[in-house]
């Protein structure tokens, strides 16, 4: 297995990570947004009213999204194993 073999199996390992995660990250950034504006504009200095609409719309997200990221998951590891022979000889 060359360097360069390497890099490639690091490079698409974190690209991987980085489109699998990204929805969820996105939609907990949204919402953590949301309201911490509706924070300020209410003067309510609350900091543990972020979990339950965040911990909801992770969930939400996980349903909607999982499908698509089980696939994903499952065509890289189907690319790794599928190229396994060449990264031993």
């Amino acid at each position: 297995m060359t360097e360069g073999q390497v890099l490639d199996i690091i490079r698409d390992s974190i690209y991987t990570l980085l489109m699998v995660s990204l929805p969820l990250l996105l939609v907990s950034l949204v919402i953590g947004l949301a309201i911490s504006i509706f924070q300020t504009v209410t003067s309510i200095q609350e900091q543990t009213l972020t979990f339950i609409p965040k911990i909801v719309g992770v969930f939400t997200a996980l349903m909607i999204f999982g499908p698509w990221m089980l696939s994903v998951l499952t065509d890289y590891i189907n690319n790794l194993w599928a190229n396994f022979s060449i990264y031993l000889g």
